[in-house]
Parts: structure tokens; C-alpha cells; sequence
């Protein structure tokens, strides 16, 4: 390992160990709340009430993160969401907790981290030397993936052998462990300034609006991930309507750790291969590998290997399509711009993710589900999709297959006249 790379490796590990205790006590208060209220709409909203500040917020946070110290915002971000975290230990052991305080807790934890992610991305950018971008988001997608298959497990084991008292423990554990590393032992330079600190808000979020525009390449891959959040949020939310209903809810676990070992395994690779020729080919192919099998796996299976090994195809290749994406967009953009830069991403990009949840729910329950009820028993439709509950979601899977597969190539015309290597990009 490079000399180079050591600060960056400590601020990945302990934010990693600190995101793996985030998460289990998130996993753990959606079992709380459930086993409280058996609402999933209750729980569901959990998901909303983070994501709606991310969203909404996303391009004042970026001027404002650009405006301020990378490693103080890091920090004081961190310090809410453990002061948070308190909160509720302390209103369950009063027995205090209601809902609405969590809502409000996860809304306040998800406006936090919108500030908090664009200085995340300038503090790893001003860290990591340029010829580990690749390496380094592989690594990013490791301890996610990872993260991703260890949280259900650990957080249902602690919170059933004893109880949520232990998880949030074990949360603010991890979190004392990435503070104090980051407070003490991790130096972040900061970018130059080219902006005057005085300019208005509005005007300086509006910058990174207009330097989108200005480049069009980044742009258009921004809007390409839209699409794709919009039809990978249908997939999350049609996908527990077709395996539980058909297979059961092991099988969904199932599934489920399968796309995590997938992702975990394509991280792996990423920081072993060499930069692409043309990392916006890269891109395109990566999803549309993505888009174009596990949906029709999915679609057309009719038992748990298939689904599984749909998961791993559809999966296996996306920390690649985002290591690519990542040093774009690092080697791109202006530092000094880059806080901006990355927060409207996050609206524009983000933005499809609740739409394409609602869509799925809808879709599902009001149009495909239905539709497949009323078919003929011995129809096409039946014969490849099945009967009963969960047909419906796997037709609906084959029609945002082909939806996905006409979006990559579409967008790969559409990007084929930028060549991008890592000396230069050309039209």
C-alpha cells in the first residue's frame, strides 16, 4: 500500500466502522417501530422522513459545505447524529419513544448528512492521490457491500438477544472510534477558494447548476443514473411483493445476501483491474449487463436459485460502473467546486428514488397484480409469469427489464461521442 494512501485508509475504516453501527441501529428501531405499531407504512416512513431533507436540501448544503471546513462539518455532522442517537436511547428507557420521534429524529439525521456527504466527497478527493481513484472507490464499495450483509445480521442477533439497549451501545462505540480518529489523527487539506466567501447563497448553490451545464458529459451521466434510480426503485419495491408471495420471506433474505455478496465481490475486483480504456463505455456496459438480466431472471424464474443467480448479475457489476463513475467526476471537477458540483447530483440524481418507489407500490398493487388476476389461466401471460399473488410484480419486472435495457442503450448513443481515458477526455 502506498505511503500515500494512509490517512485515507484510516478515515475509510473508522467512517466505514462508525456507517456499520449507523446502520444497525437504524435496522434495529424499523424492528422496534414494527414490532410497536405492525404498520409497514410506519416503517416506511422512517426511509421518507431521511431521505426528503437529502433531496430537498441537497444544492444549499453543497455552497455551504463548500464554504466551510471539510474536517469541522465531518465532525460536528458525526456529533448529531451520536447526540440523536442518545435521544432515543433516553426516550425508550423512560418509555417516552413515540413515532413521531423518530420521523423527526431521521429527518434531522438526514439534513445533517446532506451537509455531511459533499464534505465527505472533497475530503476524500483531497486525500487520495489520483492514480487510486479507482482503487479507492472499490474500496468504498467493499465496506458498503459489506456493510450491507452484515447489518440485517448483527442488528436482529443483538436486538433480539438483547435488546435495542445493546445496539445503540455498539453505535455509539463505533462512532467514538471514527470521531476521535478523525479529530486526532487525520489531517484534510483544504481546496483553494476561488469564490468569495461573501457571495450569496442562492447564487453560489446556483454555480453548481451552471457548471453542470458547462459540461455536458457529466451532465448526461448524472441524468442516465436518474433513469436507472427510477427503475431500480420500482425493482426494491416490487421485489418483496413477488419473492414473499411466492417463495416466502427466507427467500427474500436469501436474495437479498445475495446482492450484497455480489457487490461485495465486484468491489473486490474493481481494485484489482486496470483503468479502462474509455470509462464511459465502461459505464453504459456495466449497466446495461445490470439492467438487461437480473430483471428477466427475475421475471421468468420460479424458485430461489434462479432469483439468487439473477442478483448476482445484476449486481456484480455495478461497484464497477460506480469506481468509473468516480474518478469522472473527481478528475473533472474543480475542487473548490466540487461540494456544489456533488449536491445538485444528489437532487438531480436522487431525486427519482421516492418517485420510483411510489411507482412501484402503485404499480403493483393497482395495475399488474390485478391485470394478472383477471388473465386467462391458460394465457400467455400466465404461462410465463404464473398465477397468483406475485405474478403481477414478476410481469412488471420483464417490463422494467426492457424499459432498463432500452434506457443503457440509449443513453450509450447518446454518450458514444466522448471518449474518456485517464489523460483526457475527447468529443
Amino acid at each position: 500500500m502506498k505511503k500515500s494512501l494512509k490517512t485515507y485508509i484510516l478515515l475509510w475504516s473508522t467512517q466505514s466502522l462508525s456507517a456499520l453501527g449507523s446502520g444497525l441501529t437504524g435496522y434495529a428501531l424499523v424492528l422496534w417501530l414494527y414490532t410497536q405499531s405492525g404498520s409497514a407504512l410506519k416503517t416506511a416512513l422512517l426511509s421518507v422522513c431521511s431521505y426528503a431533507p437529502y433531496v430537498l436540501m441537497s444544492i444549499f448544503a453543497g455552497a455551504l459545505s463548500d464554504r466551510w471546513n471539510k474536517k469541522a462539518t465531518m465532525l460536528l455532522c458525526d456529533l448529531a447524529a451520536a447526540l440523536s442517537t442518545v435521544a432515543v436511547l433516553v426516550l425508550i428507557k423512560t418509555g417516552s419513544l413515540e413515532v413521531w420521534h423518530l420521523y423527526l429524529i431521521n429527518a434531522l439525521n438526514g439534513l445533517m448528512n446532506t451537509v455531511q456527504q459533499p464534505a465527505a466527497e472533497v475530503a476524500a478527493t483531497m486525500l487520495i492521490p489520483e492514480d487510486q481513484y479507482q482503487r479507492t472507490s472499490g474500496l468504498r464499495s467493499f465496506s458498503q457491500s459489506l456493510n450491507s450483509i452484515l447489518t440485517p445480521v448483527i442488528a436482529t442477533a443483538l436486538f433480539t438477544l438483547a435488546g435495542i439497549d445493546t445496539v445503540i451501545a455498539v453505535d455509539l462505540t463505533t462512532f467514538a472510534v471514527a470521531f476521535f480518529a478523525l479529530l486526532f489523527l487525520i489531517r484534510i487539506p483544504e481546496p483553494e477558494r476561488s469564490e468569495s466567501e461573501n457571495e450569496p447563497l442562492l447564487k453560489a448553490a446556483g454555480k453548481g447548476l451552471k457548471w453542470l451545464k458547462q459540461n455536458p458529459l457529466i451532465l448526461n451521466l448524472i441524468l442516465f443514473l436518474a433513469c436507472i434510480n427510477l427503475i431500480a426503485s420500482i425493482y426494491d419495491a416490487a421485489l418483496p411483493a413477488m419473492v414473499i408471495s411466492k417463495s416466502g420471506e427466507t427467500a427474500l433474505g436469501v436474495v437479498n445476501t445475495c446482492v450484497g455478496i455480489a457487490t461485495l465481490i465486484g468491489s473486490a475486483i474493481v481494485t484489482l483491474l486496470p483503468a479502462p480504456k474509455n470509462r464511459v463505455r465502461a459505464i453504459c456496459a456495466a449497466l446495461l449487463l445490470s439492467m438487461s438480466t437480473e430483471n428477466f431472471f427475475l421475471a421468468f424464474g420460479s424458485n430461489t436459485l434462479l432469483w439468487s443467480a439473477g442478483a448476482v448479475l445484476g449486481w456484480l457489476s455495478i461497484p464497477y460502473m460506480n469506481a468509473n463513475m468516480d474518478v469522472i467526476f473527481r478528475k473533472t471537477i474543480p475542487g473548490e467546486m466540487q461540494g456544489r458540483v456533488y449536491s445538485c447530483r444528489n437532487a438531480l440524481q436522487f431525486f427519482t428514488i421516492p418517485v420510483g418507489f411510489f411507482a412501484g407500490g402503485v404499480l403493483v398493487d393497482e395495475v399488474f397484480e390485478p391485470l394478472m388476476a383477471n388473465v386467462s389461466a391458460d394465457g400467455l401471460l400466465t404461462t410465463l409469469f404464473g398465477t397468483g399473488k406475485g405474478s403481477g410484480a414478476a410481469f412488471l419486472f420483464f417490463c422494467i427489464g426492457v424499459i432498463g435495457a432500452a434506457v443503457c442503450v440509449g443513453f450509450w448513443f447518446a454518450l458514444r461521442k466522448y471518449r474518456w481515458s485517464d489523460d483526457r477526455v475527447t468529443k
